[in-house]
């Protein structure tokens, strides 16, 4: 069976402080910078890329890239999983697991 989930590099934080955590990630632990827009900041870790998101707080998500986003959607919530948030113009959405793992699923690019 060909693998339907690939993983990426990403983590996603969101926190109402976000001063403070990207302050604390740039320079207490001297994180490069990645990224950095008024409501998003990137960090490249090494092995991981970390992501702050301003907003109400979650704890970290990590992100599984497919090639049909509403088949493994499907696949997920006839499996348990529930939908916690969705932007459908990215397209992207959380979903938690029957064990309690929140992830973003993610479009993945043809070819990568």
């Amino acid at each position: 069976m060909a693998r339907t989930f690939c993983s990426s590099r990403e983590v996603i934080v969101r926190t109402d402080a976000w001063a403070e955590a990207t302050q604390f990630y740039e320079s207490v632990l001297g994180l490069p910078v990645t990224l950095r827009t008024d409501t998003l900041m990137g960090f490249e870790s090494g092995a991981f890329r970390l992501y702050v998101e301003k907003g109400h707080e979650h704890g970290p998500v990590f992100e599984f890239l497919v090639l049909d986003i509403h088949a493994a959607k499907r696949r997920l919530i006839d499996a348990g999983c529930t939908i916690q948030e969705e932007n459908p113009d990215i397209p992207r959405c959380y979903i938690r697991d029957p064990f309690g793992l929140v992830f973003n699923l993610a479009q993945a690019r043809a070819g990568g």
